[in-house]
């Protein structure tokens, strides 16, 4: 079920949907951020799905700025009211956008549309244009015969940010470990690709674009 957007939320740019992060005031794509809603308890509650009911509180994908926002209090001031705010939240939203990432991965591959392991990613690249998935913690032999494998392909290639270990990596596709894995290109995809990409920022594996540490 999609939920009715709130007024108050809606800002769009020639990038799509934007929000206001509270923390650091501006106002970003969707993707590069989480939303947050208080729940019939009077908690806040991450809503990674966007479709929670009420009104959205947003905060950039990123540890320190939900840290912040815990300290300051930032999501008592924004809901004018008293609201119970975990002392884990930036703990338990890494879970959360950790195992969404997980999800999608694995309803790819039970679908037929995503692979791991050198030889049938490979195999996969061949066959058409996808994403590739990388591990933070492969070798860089790894690397270099996936790189080898991608020039031989001739077909489009995407990078999804590395944001899985290869044992996270290995879990979506019931294995211990994967150092590399392939998604065929397509709404899926691109789902993956844009939760991959926000759980790097939140984990700090890359710089977010204008980023700068929350004061």
């Amino acid at each position: 079920m999609t939920r009715t957007p709130d007024p108050a939320e809606t800002e769009d740019g020639d990038d799509g949907p934007r929000r206001r992060c509270l923390v650091r005031g501006e106002t970003q794509p969707t993707e590069l951020l989480v939303r947050f809603v208080i729940g019939p308890d009077e908690s806040v509650v991450p809503d990674i799905d966007e479709r929670l009911p009420g009104r959205g509180f947003w905060l950039s994908a990123r540890r320190d700025v939900v840290e912040t926002a815990v300290k300051r209090k930032a999501f008592l001031r924004a809901a004018r009211r008293a609201v119970a705010v975990p002392e884990d939240l930036a703990d338990r939203l890494e879970r959360l956008l950790l195992r969404r990432c997980l999800d999608s991965l694995g309803l790819a591959r039970r679908s037929g549309r995503a692979v791991c392991g050198f030889d049938k990613v490979a195999a996969a690249m061949a066959e058409g244009p996808g994403w590739l998935i990388a591990a933070t913690d492969g070798g860089a032999d790894g690397l270099r015969k996936i790189g080898q494998a991608e020039r031989r392909a001739g077909t489009p290639v995407r990078h999804a940010e590395p944001a899985l270990t290869a044992e996270e990596l290995g879990s979506a596709f019931a294995r211990e470990r994967a150092v590399h894995g392939w998604v065929v290109a397509g709404p899926l995809g691109e789902r993956i690709a844009r939760d991959m990409a926000r759980l790097a920022s939140y984990r700090g594996l890359h710089e977010e674009r204008g980023a700068e540490p929350a004061q």
